[in-house]
């Protein structure tokens, strides 16, 4: 997929396109087209200035655009093989991310498989102090996997594409990738979060370094 001009329009590549209304409060990151096939997204990689950056709050979660754009990052989430996908790394800085909790994917704390899920402006809350160590991968950072700190539980709130509130309990697994994707609405990758940059690394070199690399105490949510 070629990269489209402007990079908020990146997503757009290969569809075919029809104009907005000019009104339209999305208008900025939109210009003049929304998409009306779906799409496989250019994700962006660790480096591009639009991973560092806060997305901004999506006025109406109901517009057609955000339905659109939801759908196509669900679609390249898929795609990759993710669980989980962010607005900024396609290219559109706002605040939106989509995830789903498979059954292989699921760990200790995990109610249940999670089917998948469009989360708007969300908002997060920890559940109380307890931390886990993660091994967790980003299709911003092909290739690399890292042991991350993250909160045990959380509650979640937020809208979905109708506009209605969601709001949610997490642990487990569920609760990682909910964090991992919320960080990227506020130019955080996960690299970042990390206390020892020594659980960090390309996979194949991980694995053929292992067990060292690998903690008792971090549980693998990367594959």
């Amino acid at each position: 997929m070629q990269k489209a001009s402007s990079q908020n329009l990146s997503w757009m590549a290969c569809t075919k396109a029809v104009p907005l209304p000019h009104a339209s409060p999305l208008a900025k990151w939109f210009p003049g087209t929304h998409a009306v096939e779906m799409a496989i997204l250019k994700i962006a990689r660790m480096g591009h200035p639009v991973l560092l950056q806060r997305a901004a709050e999506i006025p109406d979660p109901t517009a057609p655009e955000i339905r659109r754009l939801a759908q196509d990052m669900i679609e390249t989430m898929e795609d990759a093989g993710g669980a989980g996908l962010a607005a900024p790394q396609v290219h559109v800085p706002l605040r939106l991310f989509v995830f789903r909790v498979a059954p292989h994917r699921t760990i200790e704390g995990d109610a249940a498989p999670v089917a998948t899920t469009v989360v708007v402006n969300p908002v997060l809350e920890r559940l109380d102090e307890e931390e886990v160590l993660s091994w967790e991968g980003c299709l911003s950072l092909p290739g690399m996997r890292g042991a991350v700190p993250r909160g045990a539980r959380l509650r979640y709130r937020g809208q979905g594409l109708d506009g209605a509130p969601i709001t949610a309990e997490a642990g487990g697994f569920h609760a990682i990738v909910v964090q991992h994707e919320y960080d990227h609405l506020d130019g955080v990758l996960y690299p970042m979060r990390m206390r020892d940059h020594r659980l960090f690394g390309f996979n194949e070199e991980l694995i053929r370094a292992a067990p060292a690399p690998a903690t008792p105490s971090a549980q693998d949510t990367s594959r």
